[in-house]
């Protein structure tokens, strides 16, 4: 089996369909990851049941990172200014345990919540957000956790070390690509697990 990947380096671990989408149409309240879009995830979802390759998958995605940058959809489903209270889709204590940083285009105080996670609002774009991250990981590893906007714009910067996908057999027909404007793909793959729900390939950046 192919090695973790490195304490330090920045990571990104997406679920997606076989017609290329991470998210499907529509994301808002009602749908975070768009219509359809649960359907994606279904391999790591309580009370399914799943195989060793899902599990491995799953340990992937939940290592602890030093620090993490998402955009402002992932965030949740308020656009525009602030007009009202939100403090993630994840309750009083996120999964993250450490600081994230949150891609926008209008401030916002920090949000402090239990078990160390630390919502912080960047509006000076990805380059910024990302400084921010490599500095409070202080060498611990930053993950680019979503949505497809800010892994693209990960992507088009080459931040990424390692890159994780994992493909379901779904057709979502529309909805949100991470590939969307990428003329090359600068990884190769390392690692490739299957399970009935989903195929996990792990790909590290090509060298040289």
């Amino acid at each position: 089996m192919a090695a973790d990947a490195s304490t330090g380096d920045t990571t990104c671990h997406m679920s997606m369909s076989l017609d290329g989408f991470v998210a499907g149409p529509d994301q808002g309240r009602d749908h975070p990851l768009g219509v359809r879009g649960g359907e994606l995830h279904t391999w790591h979802m309580p009370g399914v049941e799943v195989g060793d390759a899902d599990r491995t998958a799953a340990r992937w995605l939940m290592r602890p990172r030093g620090a993490y940058v998402m955009g402002r959809n992932m965030f949740g489903p308020v656009r525009g200014a602030w007009d009202e209270p939100w403090d993630g889709w994840w309750g009083p204590e996120p999964p993250y345990h450490a600081p994230v940083f949150v891609l926008t285009h209008h401030e916002h105080p920090p949000i402090e919540l239990h078990g160390g996670t630390v919502f912080h609002f960047v509006t000076d774009g990805f380059d910024a957000a990302y400084a921010r991250a490599l500095d409070a990981a202080d060498g611990a590893g930053v993950d680019i956790a979503g949505g497809a906007s800010a892994v693209r714009q990960a992507l088009a910067a080459d931040v990424v070390d390692e890159l994780i996908l994992d493909i379901a057999p779904v057709l979502l027909g529309s909805g949100e690509r991470i590939f969307d404007g990428s003329q090359t793909f600068g990884f190769e793959p390392v690692e490739v697990l299957h399970s009935r729900l989903t195929t996990h390939v792990r790909y590290r950046r090509k060298r040289g």
